[in-house]
C-alpha cells in the first residue's frame, strides 16, 4: 500500500488545520498552502472533497476558511483516506469462489495485508499525528 500524493497533501493540510483547532479560527487556503507547500488550486480541490466527506467545513467571508468538523482526536486516518481514495473495510475472510489455487493464495495474502493496513489506519487520529509531529520538532530543537 502506497500513500498517494493526493492523500499526503490532504493529511498535511489537515495537520495544519488541526494545529489551529483550539483557536476556533478558520484557516484560509493560501495560509495552508504556504505553510505546507501545496499548490493552491490542488488544495482547493482536496478541501472540497474533505468537506463533502464531512471532515472539514468551510466558512465564508473575509475571515473565512476551513475548520475541522470534529476534534482532531475524533478524526481517524482511515476515515480521511476512505474519503479521498475510496478505501473500504473488507471482511478478512477467504474467497471461497476463487478460480485457481494460485490466485486464491495471492488474494489471501493481499487481503491479510489490506486488513493489517486498515487496522493501523483505524487506530491513529489527527491528534496522534499532531503529537508525533510536535515531539519530533522538540527533538529537532535539541540537535540544532
Amino acid at each position: 500500500m502506497e500513500l498517494s500524493c493526493k492523500s499526503e497533501y490532504a493529511i498535511l493540510a489537515l495537520l495544519e488545520i488541526a494545529a489551529h483547532y483550539e483557536s476556533g479560527e478558520p484557516l484560509q487556503i493560501r495560509e495552508i498552502a504556504l505553510q505546507q507547500n501545496i499548490p493552491d488550486r490542488y488544495l482547493e480541490q482536496l478541501l472540497a472533497t474533505l468537506r463533502r466527506g464531512g471532515i472539514v467545513k468551510s466558512q465564508r467571508g473575509s475571515k473565512g476558511g476551513y475548520l475541522l468538523t470534529r476534534e482532531p482526536r475524533k478524526i481517524f486516518l482511515f476515515e480521511i483516506l476512505e474519503c479521498l481514495e475510496g478505501l473500504e473495510v473488507k471482511a478478512c475472510e477467504e474467497n471461497l469462489n476463487a478460480k485457481k489455487v494460485d490466485s486464491s493464495v495471492i488474494e489471501e495474502i493481499w487481503q491479510e495485508a489490506s486488513c493489517a493496513a486498515n487496522s493501523v489506519l483505524q487506530k491513529y487520529t489527527l491528534q496522534d499525528l499532531c503529537e508525533k509531529r510536535d515531539s519530533r520538532r522538540q527533538l529537532d530543537m535539541y540537535y540544532i
